[in-house]
């Protein structure tokens, strides 16, 4: 597994780099060698923050991008976190893999899709646009479009239906079942 530690407005020291490798790199051997994980350590400059020293990990593997944050009052904390945090969604993930699997013999691991989300389009006198991401929407069937919204924990997915080729949105309804919009 390709590993990357990098940090935001402050300078990552070797015992650091280490610390993060040491903790992270053991979630290698649940993953596919081609998966890359970044780390990002960064400190909190709001004052009224008490755990300003913050801690992110994206795991890019051929299914989904699992991601963590943990934030505590100590970075070396905070890594344990996120490492707690990433270990329990990689199991999760090799879990749902693996029935899925079982229920599909011979079928793929799904093909992976970014996890950003758009915001809504700004309307003339009320909230503006704050935050834009863009991703690449990539065919899937809604199976696994309901597979990848698990994996990330958001309560929509957007993705390209493969069967007809639109973009469709899934999400969750509070009684804990999906949604699935098409276009007309």
């Amino acid at each position: 597994m390709n590993f990357q530690v990098k940090g935001r407005n402050i300078t990552v020291t070797e015992a650091l780099r280490a610390y993060a490798s040491d903790k992270l790199a053991r979630l290698g051997k649940h993953l596919n060698s081609a998966s890359t994980m970044e780390v990002e350590l960064f400190c909190e400059k709001n004052p009224s923050i008490a755990d300003n020293q913050v801690a992110e990990a994206t795991i890019f593997t051929k299914g989904p991008v699992i991601r963590a944050k943990g934030a505590s009052t100590d970075m070396y904390a905070s890594i344990d976190l996120v490492a707690d945090k990433l270990s329990r969604q990689v199991k999760k993930y090799r879990s749902k893999l693996i029935s899925h699997n079982t229920h599909v013999r011979g079928s793929l691991p799904p093909e992976p899709a970014a996890t950003g989300l758009e915001n809504e389009p700004e309307e003339t006198q009320g909230p503006t646009i704050v935050k834009t991401k863009s991703f690449t929407v990539k065919p899937m069937s809604a199976e696994e479009a309901a597979l990848q919204l698990e994996m990330i924990g958001h309560d929509f997915f957007v993705f390209r239906n493969s069967e007809s080729n639109d973009t469709n949105v899934i999400y969750r309804r509070r009684d804990g079942n999906y949604g699935l919009i098409e276009p007309k």
